[in-house]
Order: C-alpha cells, then structure tokens, then sequence
C-alpha cells in the first residue's frame, strides 16, 4: 500500500503491516520486564526461551529487544536467519554474523576462534554477545547440541555468548529430547506468549493508529468487533484489520466504520452466530 493511498487517512505507514517501525511496537510490562532480564543475562551468558502458539507476538517481543540490544554501546548481536541449517551451514552463518572466517569442516578451530572473538568482546565490554533464534524449533537437534557445547567454557562454569531461542509448542516438545535436556535445565529466563484479552487487542490495535497518525480511522465498534473476532492472536487481529483498510482505500471510505464492517465480514460473523443459534 503506497504512501500516496496511505495519505488519505493521515498515515504515516500502514499500522497493521509487519513492518512497521520498531519504535511504533508496543512495549507492555511483560515485555519490558524480560528484555530487561536479557539485559541482566547479557552479563553473564547463557539461554534464554520464548515459547507462544503462532500469531501471539513473538516475533514482534524480538524485534523490540533486538533494537534494545542494538542500542545498548559494544553489545554484539545476532539473528540467526536460518534456524533449519545443517552444522555446517550454521557454523557459516555464526562465522558470518560475528566476523570470524570459518571453516565449517573443523569444527574445533571454527568453535576455537568463536569463542576467542566473543572473549574479546566480553574482556572490552563485559557483556556476552546476543544470539537471537526465531523459529527454533525447527533446529536440528544436532544443531542445538552443537549450540549448546559452543556457548559452555571452562567445564561449564562460564558461558561465552547469550542465545535467545523463539519458538512454538514443538520447541518445547524437542527440548524434552534426551538429548536436548542439557539444553533445556540451562534455560534460565523464560517467556510464554500466551493469547491476549480482548482489552489487550484493544490497546495494541489503538496504539498502532495513534503511532501510524490517526487514532480515528476506526470506530470504537469496529475496533471492538476486530478484538472479538481475533480470538486472542495478535496476528489475526492485524490481517483483519490490514483487510478492512485495503476495502477502505479501494472504496474512498472515510473512515473504517460499522458498515464496511459488516461489508467486508458480515457473512462471515453471522455464519458463525447461525452455527452458535443451532447447539
């Protein structure tokens, strides 16, 4: 949606896009108590954990922390961008995203010169590097492993780096692995993303127009309708109303109001009250 359609709304960006500015994200108090607990455990190293169903804010918890982080002076950080790699590949991609040319075939010395980089940086900053993981749980296992011996030094008294892994349910589920428990007992901050109130959609919804520039785009009904029907994901509240504002701008609507509502998702909604109706 180009800015030029935007504009008919007094839009700065589009407020239900996934991209939209870091700075315009919502920071709930659970959302500042953990980044500030990663901050805490940036000084020491280690894992941390965010579990969620899909859709209930993960991705957007780390991308504020993310910026946190980056804002914090001398503190390194890294997104693995391909959590579904084999060791070598994610050996690549850690050589990459800490300046350390590696050689995925030697292992020892790939995992040799990691850490001698990140002990450089601890020694100058005393901060840990940051590994954030979305998607973890589509590591191999093998790979977590692999993780899990790079980050633990000096027979694990001291860890050299501070992974954050995201993931769904099957994170939980792989880490229950006999072979992932040693990776599990060293979580030692967790976060479970759970699926909002319908008070809490609101409040999300309102401050994405008050941040995008027009906290009045929508009616007070319409917002209400949105929160109720997203079934507590954050997701789908912002493809419904990411939907409403494309039939706006298409229409030359003035506002989003009742009507473009029912327009839009009236079948739908009164699908589900006849099915309702009939148990």
């Amino acid at each position: 949606m180009n800015k030029n359609l935007l504009s008919l709304y007094g839009l700065k960006w589009n407020p239900f896009a996934t991209d939209a500015p870091h700075e315009a994200l919502l920071v709930t108090a659970k959302t500042e108590s953990f980044c500030w607990r990663i901050e805490q455990l940036a000084r020491q190293g280690g894992f941390a954990l965010v579990h969620g169903e899909p859709g209930t804010g993960k991705s957007v918890l780390l991308r504020i922390l993310v910026a946190r982080m980056q804002s914090i002076r001398d503190l390194n950080v890294g997104v693995l961008t391909r959590p579904q790699a084999r060791t070598n590949d994610f050996y690549r991609e850690l050589g990459h995203l800490f300046g350390v040319p590696l050689s995925p075939h030697n292992r020892w010395a790939g995992a040799k010169a990691l850490r001698e980089r990140w002990q450089a940086h601890v020694d100058s900053s005393l901060c840990r590097p940051v590994l954030i993981v979305d998607e973890a749980q589509e590591m191999l296992p093998s790979v977590l492993g692999e993780l899990r011996l790079l980050v633990s030094t000096e027979l694990d008294a001291k860890q050299a780096l501070t992974v954050v892994l995201a993931g769904d349910g099957r994170l939980l589920d792989k880490l229950k692995l006999p072979e992932l428990v040693p990776v599990g007992t060293r979580v030692r901050t967790r976060l479970h993303a759970q699926p909002a109130s319908v008070d809490e959609l609101l409040t999300y919804l309102r401050h994405a127009l008050d941040q995008a520039g027009s906290p009045s785009l929508m009616s007070n009904e319409v917002m209400t309708a949105l929160c109720e029907h997203a079934a507590g994901n954050l997701r789908v509240l912002m493809n419904l109303a990411d939907e409403l504002l494309t039939h706006a701008v298409q229409r030359q609507a003035d506002t989003i109001d009742e009507k473009l509502f029912f327009d839009v998702y009236g079948q739908a909604t009164q699908g589900r009250g006849r099915k309702a109706a009939t148990r």
